[in-house]
């Protein structure tokens, strides 16, 4: 539910939420304005959203916030022009009293031009912080803050006040703009855009249309310096694409005939046509945005520990007043108390570090769901890995092919690719690709059955034509024992496999899988890290799974694993308490994926049910954004755990030396309000900065 996006109101919005009968628990996100509720489930969700509706339109202050404007924030340009004239008024009062050298006394004090304005500067903070105490009979932040100005305008100490409210409005304004900034970075990296495309005619002629005419299977002509509206495939044509804006690589890469597109790239080069196969709400892009968006609504453990903390301590700053009060009757000593807070400092540096984190990864292409996966890969101690487009490239190729019972090698690339012709294996492309290079005819197909951690069996010819491992075969009682096929097996690279027809094998199709450029380094870089372990699991043959392994220096393996043997193997290494992220990218994955603490997809050739099941979606290939995931997720962490530290620290020193007289009401505003804006600001940096690296960073932190 779309509701707002003030920052300082989000306290308030889930006061008033809370009063509903069925709701017991609501959360704000200020990065996207969305109202997140908790509520009886006998209560229908209709009824629930009506009696929402209401409740903001009854409420004067809360109806204000469903004007959803572009700029993020409705009401903190007014509350900053009426800052603006606060501080005006009291720089004229000032100046008229260092003339008059006199002060005024009693009522005219209270009522004296500068009290006012404040008071008018002050009046959404003072009329929040008062709703809050009668709505939820609790004080927070804002109550405090409410209390201290309306304490300082009494007492006549109007420049106490206004620090408080100038310099909270700054701390305002730099949260807004490091989440505006996120927003604003994500939008305009991710846009589309286009309006109109070149649409290809059945008769070869190109006409513009408007990109909500596409549909998918039509074929559109991109020219050079365009960007790419669509998902697809080229069918004609050369060229350079840049994809920076999803995958973070600022290399162009060449396209040409055959090879995947994607919405947002722009073509720098030369001229292709693309047959659509996603558009509109359904490309990539798009897909991004809306899991950014729903990324800011997940909050990590570590911001409800501070809300809860930040809560729990807004207290402390009452009753230390009250007890100087108690003793000293010394009003100054008092508005000391009520002018130092944890809350602030505590709340608004967290949310913005997590925000911070999750747009730097978004600009690196790498899309994490929520905030709780930023604090969990800070604590990632076992990192698992599948093998098939994961830790090898995923583009293999045919290296041999061998032929049985009277059948050739062009009838066993043919019956194999027509049963995989639907199939989003690596090894399936691999074959079609060869079929195609051949120029050999695929049969068409019947029934497919796909047998998950095995192959795919299926009709073809009035045949029933097996696919896949030699435990598939083993399964269907087909007979393998063949001397050329164990001479075969002595390849340590290859993967083997196996076509039968009616149960008697056909031939045997070896294909190499190279290892991902880059794996290497990268395997380095995470036990620089802190992982303490890093296996492979796989579906292949024990014997690959241990040339990679060693090949890699992993520390295990665990070979010819069916999809739920993986998932078992991912539950089994967490109840030892381990943190675990799964790497993968394949359907076979995708029970995995869902297990791990944090499951991860990577690489162009992962499949939507992979990216259903993970957590985070790295978009392009190149593994070496996985240390540099982690090395984010750590950074951010170890802010977060600066800036409790600094604001603890400072306001516990500051509430002392108010408490004893040493410091003056406007001295404890600005220590405390310098002290938020200071871990504002250290969180801010995270979207700015380049992560801090271990000595051997990935080439795209070099560029």
């Amino acid at each position: 539910m779309q509701v707002g996006k003030d920052l300082g109101r989000a306290a308030l919005i889930e006061s008033k939420c809370r009063t509903l009968p069925p709701v017991y628990a609501a959360g704000y996100t200020e990065q996207t304005g969305t109202l997140l509720l908790y509520y009886d489930p006998l209560y229908p969700r209709s009824r629930v959203t009506l009696w929402v509706k209401e409740l903001f339109s009854n409420c004067k202050e809360t109806a204000e916030l469903c004007d959803n404007r572009e700029n993020g924030s409705l009401t903190l340009p007014s509350e900053i022009f009426k800052n603006t004239l606060a501080i005006v008024v009291y720089a004229i009062e000032r100046t008229l009293m260092l003339t008059r050298k006199a002060e005024a006394s009693g009522l005219r004090r209270f009522l004296n031009p500068t009290v006012l304005a404040l008071l008018f500067a002050s009046k959404q903070v003072i009329r929040s912080g008062l709703d809050s105490i009668m709505i939820t009979k609790q004080v927070n932040a804002i109550t405090l803050t409410a209390v201290a100005v309306l304490a300082a305008a009494v007492k006549g100490k109007a420049g106490s006040a206004l620090i408080i409210v100038t310099l909270s409005n700054l701390g305002e304004i730099l949260t807004h703009y490091t989440a505006n900034k996120t927003r604003s970075y994500i939008s305009r990296m991710l846009k589309l855009d286009v309006p109109y495309v070149w649409r290809v005619e059945k008769d070869g002629n190109e006409h513009s249309v408007h990109i909500s005419s596409v549909v998918p299977g039509e074929t559109i002509a991109v020219f050079i310096g365009e960007k790419i509206s669509v998902d697809g495939c080229v069918t004609n044509g050369l060229g350079t694409v840049d994809e920076s804006s999803l995958t973070g690589e600022f290399m162009p890469r060449e396209v040409a005939k055959g090879s995947n597109v994607y919405a947002g790239s722009i073509l720098k080069s030369g001229y292709i046509q693309i047959l659509a196969e996603r558009v509109g709400d359904d490309t990539a892009i798009t897909r991004m945005l809306t899991l950014i968006e729903q990324a800011q609504s997940r909050r990590a453990p570590i911001q409800s520990q501070a809300d809860k903390m930040a809560q729990s301590l807004v207290p402390v700053s009452f009753v230390m007043a009250a007890a100087v009060y108690a003793l000293t009757k010394d009003w100054s000593r008092v508005m000391n108390m009520l002018f130092i807070d944890y809350a602030c400092g505590l709340t608004l540096s967290t949310t913005t570090a997590i925000s911070a984190a999750i747009g730097k990864a978004a600009k690196h292409g790498i899309l994490i769901k929520g905030g709780q996966y930023v604090e969990w890969l800070s604590e990632v101690d076992t990192v698992v890995f599948d093998k098939t487009g994961t830790i090898t490239e995923g583009r293999p190729v045919i290296r041999n092919i061998l032929y049985f019972h009277n059948y050739t090698e062009e009838d066993v690339i043919r019956y194999a690719a027509s049963a995989e012709e639907h199939s989003s294996h690596p090894l399936a492309g691999t074959i079609l690709q060869y079929a195609k290079e051949q120029q050999l005819s695929i049969p068409k197909h019947g029934e497919v059955l796909n047998i998950l951690g095995r192959g795919i069996q299926a009709e073809i010819d009035g045949n029933t034509v097996l696919v896949g491992s030699d435990l598939l075969m083993k399964e269907k009682q087909v007979d393998l024992g063949f001397r050329q096929a164990e001479e075969l097996k002595a390849a340590a690279d290859e993967a083997m496999i196996y076509v039968a027809c009616n149960y008697k094998l056909m031939g045997i199709i070896s294909v190499h899988d190279p290892v991902r450029a880059g794996m290497n380094r990268t395997i380095n870089q995470l036990r620089r890290q802190g992982i303490d372990e890093i296996i492979l699991l796989t579906g292949d043959k024990k014997r690959l799974a241990s040339h990679i392994s060693n090949k890699l220096f992993l520390d295990n393996y665990h070979a010819e694993l069916l999809p739920e043997d993986k998932a078992n193997l991912i539950k089994w290494y967490r109840h030892g308490g381990s943190r675990v992220m799964m790497v993968g990218d394949g359907i076979n994955d995708a029970p995995a994926l869902a297990y791990a603490d944090m499951g991860v997809t990577l690489g162009g050739r992962r499949t939507d049910m992979a990216m259903e099941a993970s957590d985070i979606i790295i978009i392009g290939d190149d593994p070496l954004q996985l240390p540099t995931l982690i090395r984010l997720a750590q950074h951010t962490m170890k802010t977060i755990r600066q800036n409790f530290l600094t604001t603890i620290m400072v306001n516990s020193v500051a509430m002392m030396l108010g408490a004893m007289g040493t410091i003056t009401p406007v001295q404890a505003a600005l220590i405390h309000n310098a002290t938020t804006i200071g871990v504002l600001v250290n969180s801010s940096k995270i979207i700015f900065v380049k992560l801090p690296g271990n000595g051997n960073t990935s080439l795209r932190e070099r560029r």
